[in-house]
């Protein structure tokens, strides 16, 4: 079968791979669609943590069903995504209801190989059902599910102001979330037709850019002088983590979706006297998964939205460098498998 690896940053390469082998409890799919997500561009430039090359990018993944051992209710030829997270199911946090963060997880296109296939053997307990929904729309339960789980983390509340830091695809999906929540929905980015996407397409009713020297001020004004209750950043930027502290109302919960290799810093008089809350949102569970379906079913979240490049399988070589550049607009790019 047709692969393809990302040898080194910045390089890949189509390789011919032995088509998977059915095991016991496993699950083989047949791939449609492939996401590309933040991961993927970060692991291309060299700066993705955890990482180790040569490595088969992809974990936004949707698929038909082939073959399978040990998942009951699941049917062959069945539309199909899945739980890209590997969990061990006998430490501390999955004895905890937590396996999002399981101590020894292998992430699908990060800690072993990913979706840049034609083929594609996974652990049968993480197959979620399609419910009907198409291939892309099943590609892109799982950065939305990110999304839902930060703003689930975050006990996001009816009327309060949830400030989203990043309107990239992730960004995009938590504003989302926190809206269908019933949160007040506040985006920041420094780009502005980001930010104009989120005005046109999510109707978000606030935006501000991170780099207007007046962002602290309009802020307070949105927020009638209280400043957001929840602050979640998307980004993964050092510099936005940091400044969001200052952001942050009394009492308010901070949450870090965006993941970077440096060390945050921030006033602990300031936080201390907010009594305020710093929580990390890693990856997503079952949950929030089926949530996200659910809200795609009826008709909260529009998939098709997100979608802004669509090429085939055999042109991701040639196109993915072009996603890195922020002059091409992608939001995200689905790649498509004959």
């Amino acid at each position: 079968m047709k692969t393809l690896v990302c040898t080194t940053p910045g390089q890949f390469e189509y390789t011919q791979g032995e088509k998977p082998v059915l095991t016991k409890g496993s699950a083989i799919i047949k791939i449609k669609r492939i996401g590309i997500c933040g991961t993927d561009l970060h692991a291309f430039e060299g700066t993705q943590p955890y990482f180790e090359y040569p490595r088969i990018l992809g974990h936004e993944l949707a698929g038909e069903l082939i073959e399978i051992d040990g998942a009951v209710g699941f049917e062959i030829g069945e539309a199909v995504t899945f739980i890209p997270y590997f969990n061990c199911g006998t430490c501390i946090a999955c004895r905890s209801g937590k396996p999002n963060c399981c101590t020894a997880i292998k992430v699908c296109g990060v800690h072993t190989h990913g979706g840049m296939v034609e083929y594609l053997s996974v652990p049968a307990y993480a197959l979620v059902h399609g419910e009907g929904l198409s291939f892309d729309e099943l590609a892109l339960v799982e950065p939305l599910a990110v999304g839902a789980h930060g703003v689930r983390r975050a006990g996001v509340l009816p009327g309060e102001f949830v400030l989203v830091i990043g309107a990239g695809p992730i960004g995009l999906g938590t504003m989302e979330f926190a809206r269908i929540a019933g949160g007040q929905v506040i985006a920041m980015d420094i780009n502005a037709a980001r930010l104009q996407f989120c005005q046109d397409k999510l109707q978000i009713p606030y935006t501000l850019n991170a780099l207007d020297p007046d962002v602290t001020e309009k802020l307070a004004e949105i927020t009638n002088g209280d400043m957001p209750t929840v602050v979640i950043d998307a980004t993964g930027n050092q510099k936005a983590i940091n400044n969001a502290f200052k952001y942050m109302a009394h009492g308010a919960r901070f949450v870090l979706i965006g993941l970077q290799k440096g060390e945050i810093s921030f006033s602990q008089p300031e936080f201390h006297k907010r009594e305020a809350t710093l929580m990390s949102s890693r990856n997503a569970t079952r949950q929030d998964f089926e949530l996200v379906v659910a809200s795609m079913k009826k008709g909260l979240v529009n998939p098709a939205t997100y979608i802004t490049h669509r090429v085939l399988f055999n042109e991701v070589k040639t196109e993915f460098e072009s996603w890195l550049n922020p002059a091409t607009g992608v939001i995200k790019a689905m790649v498509e498998v004959e």
